[in-house]
Order: structure tokens, then sequence, then C-alpha cells
């Protein structure tokens, strides 16, 4: 049970929930009346509140637009056939939030701050959770450094807040991959197993890059021989060969944890395939393909839940899938769409009620 805080609430005069198209809703453009904010300051969290979604007032000198101080999560809210709010699995998000703030050399934050938090501030704003198929509400907590100085060192203030944003689906169709040989995410001993926002900055010229080709996203590999896959763009990759399931595991910590990814390898298990956490290198994935074996890849992340991978580009080698035959990444799909909207039973219990 959460120790429920007694968080200063102020509400917005007039709600924008009447100016926003319903019908067409981009990812991260629109947002709440309200968001929570909370700082650290002398060792200690203070100022929790939820107030109007507003801009913040920033010096110049901020050590995280300098040093790069900052992590985030990602959550999703959904309603349920009778209005009735959740929210998947947020505290495996608050455990991840943690870790990544322990790296980043960051203070943690308390879980009646985090989930407690979240928990009033999507109550209050309930009426933004879309109910349709596919849409819901995201949910971003976000620290960063708040000292007003330019010196390399962890900050000793920091800011945290949480906006949340109406969001239909991400990818709306199949995507192209280019797999990534020069530019790399990240590397063992680094932070790629923390969701920093250097991790994103540094991946943007390579996806750039790539796009410029036709290409929707870029395969990352690893760093000394190129040979091993880790993340699709933002996303965790799985690769099914036959009744096999395999996926890049974390002991190098290069990977996100992530949290569709963990529910991903339930639900697989649960379809009785085996699941392999282990290196994936791309020569296995295209001899695979070259023998006629039954392949499918496809991302898993908390934006896009499941993307499939039409088409797989390695140096002048290109291969391409039949989706529309597919059967593990569309049940994976149908099974975690129909638990977050109510239309399947929650026998994992990951959906946590408003």
């Amino acid at each position: 049970m959460i120790a429920r805080m007694d968080i200063r609430i102020t509400k917005a005069e007039r709600s924008k929930l009447q100016d926003i198209n319903f019908e067409n809703l981009p990812f991260g453009k629109y947002f709440t009346d309200h968001m929570l904010e909370a700082d650290f300051e002398n060792g200690e969290w203070k100022n929790v509140e939820i107030k109007p979604y507003q801009p913040l007032l920033l010096y110049p000198s901020v050590v995280a637009l300098h040093y790069g101080q900052a992590i985030f999560e990602g959550i999703k809210a959904y309603k349920n056939q009778n209005g009735e709010a959740f929210i998947f699995r947020p505290q495996e998000n608050f455990k991840r939030f943690n870790i990544s703030a322990e790296r980043m050399q960051m203070p943690t934050i308390p879980e009646e701050i985090f989930m407690g938090g979240m928990k009033q501030l999507v109550a209050l704003d309930k009426s933004w959770i879309p109910q349709r198929h596919e849409y819901s509400l995201y949910i971003r907590p976000l620290m960063f450094a708040s000292d007003e100085v330019i010196g390399v060192k962890p900050s000793e203030n920091y800011k945290f807040v949480i906006m949340l944003s109406p969001t239909g689906p991400y990818y709306h169709a199949p995507m192209r991959i280019y797999v990534e040989e020069k530019y790399v995410r990240a590397v063992e001993g680094g932070v790629g197993y923390a969701k920093t926002a250097g991790n994103y900055a540094a991946a943007m010229y390579a996806t750039a890059q790539a796009k410029k080709q036709g290409y929707d996203q870029v395969l990352w590999t690893d760093a000394f021989e190129h040979k091993y896959v880790h993340e699709c763009g933002t996303m965790n990759v799985f690769f099914i060969i036959g009744d096999n399931a395999l996926t890049p595991d974390l002991e190098s910590g290069t990977i996100l944890d992530g949290v569709t990814r963990a529910s991903v390898i339930t639900l697989l298990k649960d379809m009785g395939y085996k699941v392999e956490e282990r290196p994936v290198s791309i020569d296995e994935i295209i001899d695979a393909y070259k023998s006629g074996a039954r392949l499918e890849i496809f991302g898993a992340g908390t934006a896009a839940t499941i993307s499939s991978i039409k088409e797989l580009k390695y140096k002048d080698f290109v291969m391409h899938f039949d989706v529309e035959k597919w059967k593990a990444a569309p049940a994976i799909k149908t099974a975690i769409t129909g638990i977050r909207e109510g239309l399947r039973e929650d026998k994992y219990n990951w959906m946590w009620k408003i």
C-alpha cells in the first residue's frame, strides 16, 4: 500500500479538453490541464504540488542544459469498457527510474511522490484518457539537475515533473529498418540501461541518416564487432524463429530493461514459445531468413507497444517479410492491448487502478 501524500492541488481555471481533436492525436503533441512538480533541495524532496500545466522558469546556467543530467520514464494509462482508469505496470517504471537516477548520480524519488503523485494527477485529468482502441494517456515523469552553476559535477538540486499527454498509435504501419554498423547507441560500462536524455540525443544523427534512405528506424549493433543486435530505435527487439523467441539479454548493460519487453516475454512463454535471452547476431537472423524458417521480427516499447518489421537491410542484403502471415507478433499485440483496455482478463495483475 502506497502512503498517500498531502499534495497541494491548484486546478486550472479552464480545461483545454474541448480544444483537442481526439480523432487525430499525434504522439506527444498535446498536454493535459495539470502537471506535478517537486524540488529536491538541501537533501530532501519538498514543494510537491499539482498545478496547471505551464512553463518552467529556468536560468541558462542550469546544470541539465550543459551536462545532460536528466532522466525520464514513459508510462501509459487506459480506460476499460466501463470507463474505469488504469495505469499499465507503473511500479516497474518507478523501479527503473531510480536505477537511472543512481547511474546518473541523482537522488532517488520516493514512492509516495512518484506513484502516489502520479495517481492523484491522473485521477484529476482522467477525462483526458481516450476511450478508443490503441489510444492512451502517455505519462512522462522527468527529473533534471537544477543547480545554477557551470561545473562538471553532480548537481545538489533537482526538479521532478510529471506531465500527461493523450496519444494515438505511435506507428501506423509495419516498419522498414536499417541495420546500423557505424554509429552506436551504447557500450558496455556506459549508460545504455539507464533512461537518460543523452542516449536519445546521441541516436538522432544515425536515425536521420537511415530516414534519408527511406527507412523508419535503425537496428543498433554492438560497439566492438557490429555483429550483435541491441535495440531497434527506441524499442527492444524480438526475433521469432519457428517456435523459439530470441531477444538480446541485459547482461552487458547496453540495453534498456523494458517494461513492455518483460511483458512480451511473459506472454510468449504462456503461448508456448521457448524464450532465449542471449546475444543475438545479425548473421543468425540472416541464416534463418535464407533457410526459409518462419521468421518474425518486431519491436516492443511503451510508446509503440508492438511494431512489426516488414523490411530489414544489412549491408547490401535486404530481407522482406510478409507480416500479414505472422502469428506471434499480432497475438502478442492483441493480448497486451486486450489487457490494457479491459477486453481480456488481467491474470498478471499488470493494471493499477486509479
